[in-house]
């Protein structure tokens, strides 16, 4: 059905495209020097050369290739699966993905700049990083709560 197909293409589209500049508009607020101290939470500049917890860093260069090639998978995938009910937590994930890769390109890792240091100290992250959370807890409702996902 070629519509389905239209309707999932275009509702990722839109949603990778807003996330894409949401994500990299709130970097460049960073980027240009913007920065935010609180008790709880600092609101600093942090370049990661690695994946989650600076993991990977070693790959260097090869690493944002791997990415681009894992994420042209995923959205591969999801155009191939059909289901329009996955095509908004992809455009999500896929949005934040390609604006980390976009960031690993353009300034040489990935624009990190939230710091949490209230109780314990967490990992630095963006935006990107919470919508590609929130896309893979939506996809594990729809694959554990099947009912949920009609096409």
């Amino acid at each position: 059905m070629p519509n389905a197909t239209l309707r999932l293409s275009a509702i990722m589209f839109f949603t990778m495209a807003g996330i894409f500049i949401v994500d990299q508009n709130i970097k460049m607020l960073f980027v240009d020097g913007f920065r935010y101290y609180t008790d709880c939470i600092d609101l600093i500049l942090v370049y990661n050369k690695g994946v989650a917890f600076s993991m990977l860093a070693f790959l260097d260069e090869w690493l944002k290739y791997i990415q681009l090639i894992l994420v042209s998978a995923i959205l591969i995938y999801i155009i191939t699966l059909k289901k329009i009910c996955f095509a908004f937590p992809a455009g999500l994930m896929l949005g934040g993905a390609f604006s980390n890769v976009y960031d690993r390109f353009i300034h040489g890792g990935v624009v990190d700049m939230v710091y949490w240091h209230c109780g314990f100290d967490f990992a630095v992250f963006n935006f990107a990083d919470v919508m590609i959370d929130v896309a893979v807890v939506w996809f594990l409702i729809l694959n554990f709560k099947p009912k949920l996902c009609k096409s």
